[in-house]
Formats: C-alpha cells, sequence, structure tokens
C-alpha cells in the first residue's frame, strides 16, 4: 500500500521536525510536531479505499467483503503501529513511536465516523488533529486530557483508550451495513 510505505517514510525522515503555532487557549506558542499530522497519511488513503466500494456488488458477494476490508484495515494500522515504534526505538524519538499509536485512534475515529456519515471519513480524522494543533494544550507542554494524540507514547491509559477506539470503530464497520 502507497499510503503505508509513505507513512513510513516521513516518519523515518521526518520524525523530530515542528514547528511553532500560535495557541487560541495560552498565551504562549504551541510546539506541532509533523508526526502529528503523519496518521492522516493512513486514515486517508485506508478512507479512499472504503469508498471505492460498490454497494450493490458487495451486497451480492459471495466473499465476505466487509471482514477482509477489516483484516485489510487491521494489518495496515498494526504495520503501522509495528514501524512507528521500530523506527522510535532506533531514532530515540518519542514522536516518532507515538505516530503508529495516533494512526491507530485516528483509524478507528475515522471509522466511528463513516458508520454515521460517509463524509465523516475524512473530514473527522483531520478537523480532529486540527483542534487538537490549535486548542489541545493547557499549556507550553501540558496537553489536556481529550487530546490523546499529544499524550507521551509510554502513556499506556492513552494507548488502551487508542486500542479501544480503534476496536470499536472497527468493529462497527463490521456490523454496520451500509447502504
Amino acid at each position: 500500500m502507497p499510503g503505508l510505505a509513505a507513512f513510513t517514510l516521513v516518519v523515518a525522515v521526518a520524525h523530530d521536525q515542528y514547528v511553532q503555532l500560535p495557541s487560541l487557549l495560552s498565551a504562549s506558542g504551541n510546539r506541532v510536531f509533523l508526526m502529528q499530522l503523519v496518521p492522516l497519511i493512513i486514515t486517508s488513503t485506508l478512507g479512499y479505499s472504503l469508498a471505492q466500494a460498490v454497494a450493490e456488488v458487495e451486497a451480492t458477494a459471495q466473499r465476505k467483503t466487509r471482514a477482509l476490508d477489516a483484516a485489510l484495515i487491521a494489518a495496515v494500522v498494526a504495520a503501522a503501529v509495528l514501524t512507528s515504534l521500530a523506527i522510535g526505538t532506533l531514532t530515540g524519538s518519542q514522536e516518532a513511536t507515538m505516530a503508529g499509536r495516533n494512526a491507530m485512534f485516528l483509524t478507528g475515529l475515522m471509522l466511528l465516523g463513516r458508520t454515521a456519515h460517509e463524509q465523516a471519513t475524512t473530514a473527522l480524522p483531520v478537523g480532529w488533529v486540527f483542534a487538537v494543533m490549535l486548542v489541545g494544550y493547557r499549556d507550553f507542554h501540558r496537553p489536556w486530557p481529550w487530546a490523546v494524540t499529544l499524550h507521551p507514547a509510554d502513556f499506556l491509559p492513552t494507548f488502551g483508550f487508542c486500542l479501544l477506539v480503534f476496536a470499536g470503530g472497527l468493529l462497527l464497520h463490521v456490523r454496520t451495513r451500509r447502504i
């Protein structure tokens, strides 16, 4: 999948690159790492792939296309998590390690949004990332509890929450029938 290759390349090359953006809630600025945007490569390519489905063909298919889609999504997200963990370990970059966890969370968010409305497939993860960038920090280095994509990579409750959102999105994707 080209999206996974692009994700891997960007995580490997630009894992510690950041810009300083103004904050809407505090007087100081927000340090925004490029790794906050990188998971959108995964969510966008998966969302595009899911949008290419022909409902009539899938409704009459002999194979369980929803289960196959779920297997593809799980494999891509697992590969993204493992890739970011490997790159983060090799480079000592916490930001690289967080990219896979964030891809897992944002993919789950995308799948949850997709069950409600097709146009939410890409808009929801992008909106989340930009909301976190602009209002995700209480002050310079302390993210709000809801801004899970900013939490440290080694904070296990956040990883568990991200895994729960991903599993919920995957389950709803398999169980919900699209019209």
